[in-house]
């Protein structure tokens, strides 16, 4: 079926396809689909089609493969790696999907919820809740991100210790393959040993190999006790002590272990509303670490007293304090998100999403913090995040005054450094972000060249004629 019809005709059956609703042609209207948050990259389309209903996708995706007209799905456009985002030539359409947000279904005896996939994560979240149940993923966008994008990029966030990436949290989907075929894998299994497991093909995928249009999920009891401690150390290295220490002291119940340094808490003082140092005295790194139970009485709050103490009289935290109330617990954690913003306005930022193994995160901050630093004096790393599945946010907050064009010109070179240090430490240059072009051309330089191989062998496997979300993940073969 493959060039059997002119562009011109199978958009205007397209168009028939979606109906008025489902198409965006208009320059103004498109706009926002063609660029991503950071405004690294900005595409172009033919147009921005919004299908309502797997169908409808199937059958956009079936006229698109006979007039070779390629596709980029994109959920809440919050990614940050312009995977989203067409490529400059105008060629591809735009396939969004966020008028598919229906919950299928919800079956709390079976801890499963089967979402479309334009469902806004907040949105699956508060599904959940009503029946008494809890969807785990936490992002500091889940206000606008949808689940074929957390999907799509294997999102992780601040739950990941406790309950897993979106694989772990995936039991089932529903694939237009680049043909307009649909696979219905949607299962509710625990247990599925019938051979490959085809979902995970899609999952990290980043829209290269298909279009998630549904997925089962895994749900779980609801926490009803929760406790939340920010604590002040003086060294980097008695952060991952304390990990340790934490994940035993709770029974493994720890559910978010995350590392601030004071650069972090002073831009979000500086320019979060709200938000202060909840200790008397400065340290130079804070943890930010909760732990839940789905019991009432669980003990979690004395168990949590007793790590404070221990860990203080080990020398392993210098002052700290335990929420005593919700809105307490919401304070603390809005110097985390307030860190993020806060970098906003300090000026340019170059930003590495890293991981290594749990053991090397306070040697891997060290060394690459110094590295940075003696690359351009007066840069100021800043090293937060998840470090407790290893998974640490690198940015690189410009110098104080220095010129913000200069400093992000020098990104690749930055990139590079850190990149090289992640290698060594047996590390990968993208935790939960993904690839998408940001990175697409690093690739080669940290995987193996039978992995690059066996990559391009499904991709050409899947999608033969490239159509699926071009130019991302695997840079495009050379010409002929």
């Amino acid at each position: 079926m493959t060039g059997s019809m002119g562009v011109a005709e199978a958009l205007e059956r397209i168009k028939a396809i979606v109906g008025p609703k489902g198409v965006i042609a208009d320059a103004a209207g498109m706009a926002p689909f063609l660029e991503e948050e950071r405004r690294l990259y900005h595409g172009a389309a033919r147009l921005v089609l919004r299908p309502a209903s797997t169908e409808e996708v199937a059958g956009v995706v079936r006229l698109c493969a006979a007039a070779r007209i390629p596709i980029v799905p994109q959920g809440g456009n919050t990614g940050l790696v312009g995977a989203a985002v067409p490529p400059e030539d105008g060629g591809a359409v735009v396939l969004s999907l966020g008028r598919m947000n229906r919950v299928r279904a919800i079956d709390p005896v079976d801890f499963t919820i089967t979402v479309e996939a334009g469902c806004v994560l907040a949105d699956v979240q508060r599904a959940a809740e009503a029946a008494d149940r809890l969807f785990p993923l936490s992002l500091g966008a889940e206000g606008s991100c949808q689940i074929g994008g957390n999907l799509s990029t294997n999102a992780g966030g601040i739950a990941v210790l406790r309950y897993g990436t979106m694989r772990d949290l995936t039991l089932g989907l529903e694939v237009v393959l680049p043909d307009g075929q649909v696979w219905d894998g949607l299962r509710a299994l625990r247990k599925d040993n019938t051979g490959y497991d085809l979902k995970h093909l899609f999952i990290g995928g980043e829209g290269t190999l298909g279009i998630i249009t549904a997925a089962t999920l895994k749900l779980f009891p609801r926490p009803r006790e929760v406790e939340t401690a920010f604590l002040g150390l003086a060294r980097v290295e008695d952060a991952m002590a304390l990990f340790a220490r934490a994940r035993k002291a709770s029974g493994d119940q720890l559910t978010a272990f995350e590392l601030i340094p004071r650069l972090g808490l002073e831009m979000a003082m500086r320019h979060t509303p709200g938000v202060s140092d909840p200790l008397a005295a400065p340290a130079r790194w804070y943890t930010l670490l909760e732990v839940s139970s789905s019991q009432t009485e669980g003990g979690l709050r004395s168990a949590l007293e007793a790590l404070l103490t221990e860990a203080m009289a080990a020398g392993l935290v210098e002052d700290g304090v335990i929420a005593a109330s919700g809105e307490q617990q919401n304070a603390l954690w809005r110097i985390r998100e307030g860190m993020v913003e806060g970098q906003k306005h300090e000026g340019g930022s170059i930003k590495h999403d890293v991981s290594v193994p749990v053991s090397k995160v306070a040697e891997f901050i060290l060394q690459a913090s110094a590295a940075v630093e003696a690359k351009l004096p007066g840069i100021r790393p800043l090293a937060f995040g998840h470090v407790g599945d290893g998974n640490i946010h690198f940015n690189l907050s410009q110098p104080k005054g220095a010129d913000t064009r200069v400093f992000l010109a020098r990104w690749a070179e930055f990139n590079h450094l850190v990149h090289d240090l992640v290698q060594r430490f047996g590390g990968s240059i993208s935790a939960e972000h993904g690839i998408g072009r940001l990175k697409r051309d690093e690739l080669p330089r940290y995987k193996s060249a039978i992995e690059l191989e066996l990559m391009r062998r499904v991709k050409r496997a899947l999608d033969p004629e490239g159509l699926m979300n071009p130019g991302k993940v695997l840079a495009p073969p050379p010409a002929s």
